[in-house]
């Protein structure tokens, strides 16, 4: 009886990996679904219709985007993790979806470590570490003397405690040991126009948003949240100069609901690679601030989302930022 049992367990283990293997070698045979937490027109937005139609165009269907935006990217990352795991849908994940919102919500209505699959890294995105014209310091060590030689003379342009120029800038507060306040705007443009005027004297901002401003001199470069300088902004030193480790940027990468067949998330990976690695999108996605070195592997992916969770949860516990 046993030995019959155990045979007819294995019958039905093979049958299902037959099924899961005969799906993957099938896929895709209808068009496939990209959910963007964000709205059409913003910067991830951009970057998935830029490298999902080169994706699209490697697997031999059409790959489309849905805008499913609200609740600080929630409402997208929920829609994708209850997703029917079947290869027609994936999730074109920012960092505050997967690593951020863990630690600033109470609770949320998905679980980013145990609702998605990993598929592939998109690209790094830095931050840069502004001033207005009026304020003298030129580095991150300047400004870090500025603030103590006059305190509370100083304060950040930030979209919210919670978000992240908000833990960027109390970050270098706390290892700074200062005490610049921070003035959260619900729109960042009202906030760069704030300090370009000088009613804060700082901000923090990613290249795309930053660029303009530093072309016309309105603001300037102290530092990048990048472990090394990034290509077009050489002349900025990292804040890991000052701070050795400090290595935070907002980043992308492609999820899939969890459950779905491994040779699909195999094979969409390898396409994002493919993608990725042509010239004509290295350097579309370097003109929006954003730099990748391929779509690594599935594995790699997972690892590298794993050690942004435990360093953001680290960032977070310091500065003392409670989930609301």
């Amino acid at each position: 009886m046993k030995a019959g049992a155990s045979f007819s367990l294995c019958l039905i283990v093979l049958s299902a990996l037959l099924a899961q293997s005969a799906r993957a070698d099938d896929w895709p045979d209808r068009p496939i679904r990209f959910i963007v937490s964000q709205a059409a027109g913003g910067t991830p937005d951009i970057l998935c219709r830029l490298v999902t139609e080169r994706v699209g165009r490697g697997l031999g269907q059409q790959i489309f985007v849905e805008n499913r935006t609200g609740g600080a990217n929630v409402i997208g990352a929920q829609a994708a993790a209850h997703a029917t795991p079947d290869g027609y849908t994936f999730f074109w994940a920012t960092a505050a979806a997967l690593v951020t919102n863990p630690y600033t919500f109470k609770s949320l209505p998905y679980d980013p470590v145990k609702d998605f699959e990993p598929v592939g890294k998109v690209a790094d995105g830095p931050f840069l570490l502004l001033a207005n014209s009026d304020v003298p310091a030129k580095t991150l060590p300047e400004l870090v003397a500025l603030a103590k030689a006059q305190p509370g003379k100083l304060s950040f342009a930030t979209d919210g405690v919670r978000n992240f120029s908000g833990l960027i800038a109390a970050w270098i507060n706390k290892l700074a040991g200062t005490e610049i306040a921070q003035v959260p705007y619900a729109t960042m443009p009202q906030g760069i126009q704030d300090t370009i005027a000088g009613r804060v004297q700082l901000t923090v901002l990613a290249i795309p948003s930053a660029a303009p401003f530093l072309q016309n001199g309105s603001l300037h470069a102290l530092a990048i949240s990048t472990l090394q300088r990034a290509p077009g902004y050489e002349n900025v030193s990292p804040v890991a100069d000052t701070f050795p480790g400090f290595d935070f940027s907002g980043w992308m990468a492609v999820v899939a609901p969890r459950g779905t067949p491994a040779g699909i998330v195999e094979r969409m990976n390898r396409e994002m690679n493919v993608a990725l690695t042509q010239p004509e999108i290295v350097q579309g996605l370097r003109k929006i601030g954003f730099y990748t070195t391929g779509a690594g592997s599935p594995e790699e992916t997972g690892q590298f989302i794993h050690g942004q969770f435990e360093a953001w949860g680290r960032v977070v516990k310091e500065i003392g930022i409670e989930p609301q």
